[in-house]
């Protein structure tokens, strides 16, 4: 039986969570998402991954607690990246966009999983964030602990790992954890609308704006701001640019009305 449904809307991925009782990560199912990421994060064709939920209270409960009190102990300390903390780390790094969409419940390595991903929205009343694995005396692995940081900074990310209490949506969007938090009702045709705009533009593009953000997080600024200057004059080379710069222009671009509705002029390039 499949944990994960896969459904496609021209460049954009629907990964669906499937898992009864709630959503629990077991070997199975971190193998199961392990598979399909691969797969889609190899397809040319596939520019966006939106991971969502089909249970309504549950988007990823946590890792199965049997996988820990189960994984083989030789005494030593391991200094390698593990395979959950890989999977994140695959996630983060790819040139696809992946957003969480996130409508029920997420704790422990499910709350990993979407602090590794590009995105995360989140339903008023419905999402609610709970890093639990300090309460069970131990600490998020699945690299939580740098990940989480990174959004919300480092004084919440304690408040989150540390206390082990429930985060509403309303404060995860306040803090950074989430993009935004929207009613329930509208959250699955906002998030469509996200991921099949950013899969509309040009995808060479995309990718490397991605990776010039992502440098902001691991480089020196004056490093990172030389890393942008090379990534543009690579963009720039690319035939899609030149023709959409062109578009722009030709399309009523630099003209006062026009750029008054650039979002609109922008979707019709």
């Amino acid at each position: 039986m499949t944990a994960l449904d896969v459904t496609r809307d021209a460049a954009v991925a629907h990964v669906t969570f499937s898992a009864p009782p709630m959503n629990i990560v077991t070997t199975d199912v971190f193998v199961e998402l392990r598979d399909v990421w691969k797969a889609l994060d190899k397809d040319p064709a596939v520019r966006v991954v939106v991971f969502r939920s089909g249970d309504p209270d549950f988007f990823l409960a946590h890792v199965d607690i049997n996988m820990i009190l189960e994984a083989p102990d030789d005494g030593r300390m391991p200094m390698q990246v593990n395979p959950f903390q890989r999977l994140c780390a695959d996630v983060h790094f790819s040139s696809t966009v992946s957003i969480a969409e996130i409508a029920g419940r997420v704790g422990g390595g499910g709350s990993e999983f979407c602090a590794s991903c590009d995105m995360r929205f989140g339903a008023l009343g419905r999402t609610v964030v709970n890093q639990m694995e300090v309460a069970l005396g131990i600490l998020p692995g699945g690299g939580g602990t740098q990940w989480i940081p990174r959004l919300i900074g480092h004084g919440r990310a304690l408040e989150m790992i540390l206390g082990a209490e429930d985060i509403d949506a309303e404060t995860a969007e306040r803090w950074g954890y989430l993009n935004r938090a929207l009613p329930a009702d509208r959250l699955s045709a906002f998030v469509s609308e996200v991921a099949g705009r950013i899969a509309g533009f040009p995808p060479e593009a995309v990718a490397l704006a991605k990776r010039s953000v992502g440098n902001a997080f691991t480089m020196p600024i004056l490093d990172g701001l030389k890393q942008e200057s090379a990534l543009f004059a690579e963009a720039i080379r690319s035939p899609r640019a030149r023709a959409a710069l062109q578009g722009f222009l030709a399309a009523g671009g630099q003209t006062r009305d026009a750029e008054l509705n650039i979002v609109e002029l922008l979707r019709n390039l």
